[in-house]
């Protein structure tokens, strides 16, 4: 597919998704949404990792409200089904460990976006902030669902009601988001996790994705029951073979991901 409002690059069993319309501080618009569900589905077939990013100063400043001439003309329903449901899905389900690396400000659809990845790694500069309230809407693509399971239901509600600036910092300090990293070395920052990962056991780190998940909606007998199962799938990979045969040997693992 040739992308035209993002980028994607992979490299050394990384895939890197950038958002790429830097004057409207990376927005998403329809074109943007379709490419982005295409470049998750191309990565997880061919990565270990996946890192979304924005291009220039922002991540991503949520839904482009010029996308349809006017915001009388968006049918707001139909778009978020449509168009959000599969890019966030895609994310969601992604096969890969995900990284939203934020390196700036995070609005909206935007925020939301962010936390639909595995995990968040934002700049100590960047912000987040859910402006929906502010033009009579109410928190969208997946943001009622994210933020009270990762910042707990009162710091969710007051975000969404008042639609105040989150700092990266504060972000962190709240669980919303799993770190933050100085301005200057948050590039290389990202790009080092991301290389853990992608050298790590990636069917384990599948597995590990469906166990927390499903923890939510789980009995304790359930969840380890789900427990037992998704282990006895990573035992039986090479990767734990050769994770036994390194820590007899006092090495590092090299794990080929399967």
């Amino acid at each position: 597919m040739d992308y035209q409002a993002i980028t994607l690059v992979i490299r050394n069993s990384v895939a890197v998704i950038t958002l790429n319309r830097p004057a409207l501080m990376n927005a998403l618009n329809t074109q943007m949404r379709a490419e982005i569900t295409h470049a998750v589905k191309a990565a997880e077939k061919e990565a270990r990792v996946l890192i979304m990013t924005g291009a220039g100063k922002a991540f991503c400043s949520g839904q482009d409200l010029g996308d349809s001439g006017s915001a009388a003309a968006l049918d707001l329903e139909r778009t978020l089904r449509d168009e959000y449901v599969p890019m966030l899905k895609a994310i969601f389900d992604c096969r890969i460990p995900t990284i939203a690396a934020v390196n700036g400000p995070a609005a909206g659809a935007g925020a939301n976006l962010a936390l639909a990845a595995d995990v968040v790694i934002a700049s100590e500069d960047a912000y987040f902030v859910q402006a929906f309230t502010r033009i009579g809407l109410i928190p969208d693509a997946g943001g009622t669902y994210w933020l009270p399971r990762q910042m707990g239901a009162a710091k969710a509600m007051g975000a969404a009601l008042f639609a105040d600036k989150i700092s990266a910092v504060q972000a962190e300090r709240w669980g919303m988001i799993y770190e933050t990293a100085p301005a200057a070395t948050f590039l290389a920052h990202v790009q080092g996790r991301a290389a853990q990962l992608a050298q790590g056991p990636t069917v384990a780190y599948r597995q590990l994705k469906k166990a927390i998940r499903g923890s939510f909606e789980n009995s304790l007998d359930e969840q380890l029951a789900l427990e037992a199962k998704l282990q006895g799938r990573c035992g039986q990979t090479r990767d734990f073979q050769e994770g036994v045969v390194a820590f007899m040997e006092k090495r590092p693992a090299r794990y080929e991901g399967r």
